[in-house]
């Protein structure tokens, strides 16, 4: 059986152009998710997130391969929101909430999940009680591939908000939703790929 992928199953989603936005249909999309608030690069919620997303979602996908069914675990991706939404443009980045998450394949489930959590609780991975499996469904969105620094996002973004989107008739949908890429441990931050997904409806 072929390893499955979901970056290469769904290869419209995650491999968008960089220079014009793409109007597409997202289908529902399962994934280990965690909540949380707060500047992702200081608060110590955010990287305890990521520590007990990939443990479980690693653990999983070995138990997986060992009963047959192979696939690469999905990128990190994150779902952004703030109570006033200037906060994106201009950076305020300790009041934004966030939620963390990566996709899981449709067969994975709750019996799968749960065992993923014992595995990473023997190891004292902290913060397991907070994850959850949840499906997302986006639907219509418009999404750019941003190339370059987190921190270069604004002018992208308000570009979305305040041009592609009013020109097309397209009212907010949903949080901003993220998808990185790249590894920022191993990539100079000019050189980060980051799908921009801003889930939409027509007004």
């Amino acid at each position: 059986m072929d390893k499955y992928d979901v970056r290469k199953q769904f290869k419209e989603l995650y491999a968008p152009r960089t220079r014009d936005f793409e109007v597409v249909t997202v289908p529902p999309f399962q994934y280990l998710m965690v909540d949380g608030q707060g500047n992702p690069g200081t608060a110590p919620a955010y990287a305890a997130a990521l520590e007990a997303l990939y443990s479980v979602s690693y653990a999983v996908k070995f138990a997986s391969k060992n009963a047959g069914r192979d696939y690469a675990v999905g990128p990190l991706e994150g779902l952004w929101t703030a109570d006033d939404p200037r906060a994106f443009t201009a950076r305020d980045k300790d009041s934004w909430k966030w939620t963390m998450m990566v996709p899981q394949p449709g067969w994975i489930g709750s019996n799968e999940m749960q065992a993923g959590v014992a595995k990473a609780a023997a190891k004292g991975i902290p913060g397991l009680d907070a994850l959850r499996l949840e499906t997302l469904d986006e639907g219509l969105s418009v999404q750019i591939l941003h190339l370059g620094s987190y921190d270069d996002e604004g002018p992208v973004l308000h570009r979305l908000h305040s041009e592609f989107m009013p020109a097309h008739g397209y009212g907010f949908a949903g949080p901003h939703h993220e998808i990185y890429l790249s590894d920022p441990r191993k990539v100079a931050p000019e050189k980060l790929r980051t799908i921009l997904r801003q889930p939409v409806r027509l007004l």
